[in-house]
């Protein structure tokens, strides 16, 4: 309700106090920038009743360094694709492999462009890819004897030719096939 008045008053009193400066004699002038300097400071106070000042943190809640990452967050280049119902891409693995890698697979002619960047993310988002756009996928890697791989789901996708899609070069089959069970 006090919020309503100060409006009205602002109505009424804002447009007479302008004229009485414009118009008035210098007692008039006076009372009307008095007028228009209490409704100004009401509306101060009702702003700052409605709006309380935001609360400090206190001194214990201090900012923490951030935690070690738990992986190497990296790039890998990868040495073999094994091109079948699925994609099986590998290379050398790091000491702190992280557990996911984002992958973004595009078709271009009969090129599959893959581009990989490890992540220590915790979620997997698995599907079949649609080679019509590039979307990135993150996805689980396995690591085996110093060897890390990623299967990428592609059914029913053959005759493609893996390229790495940072360096444009062609990545060269595996000299011993990998499997999903192997790893």
């Amino acid at each position: 309700m006090l919020a309503l008045s100060l409006g009205v008053a602002w109505l009424l009193l804002a447009p007479l106090s302008l004229w009485l400066i414009v118009r008035g004699t210098s007692g008039e002038r006076a009372g009307a920038i008095v007028t228009l300097v209490l409704l100004e400071g009401g509306t101060i106070v009702m702003s700052s009743a409605l709006h309380p000042a935001a609360i400090t943190p206190s001194a214990a809640a201090h900012a923490l360094p951030p935690a070690p990452p738990t992986c190497d967050n990296s790039v890998p280049m990868p040495r073999s694709a094994e091109m079948g119902e699925d994609v099986v891409l590998t290379w050398t693995a790091t000491p702190h492999e992280c557990g996911t890698a984002d992958v973004v697979v595009h078709a271009k002619g009969r090129k599959l462009l893959f581009w990989l960047h490890e992540s220590p993310a915790e979620r997997t988002r698995t599907s079949t890819l649609t080679l019509s756009d590039g979307r990135a996928f993150i996805l689980p890697v396995q690591v085996h004897d110093g060897v890390a791989a990623l299967t990428i789901p592609l059914h029913g996708k053959a005759g493609y030719v893996p390229i790495d899609g940072r360096t444009g070069r062609r990545i060269p089959k595996p000299v011993t096939p990998v499997s999903n069970a192997t790893m």
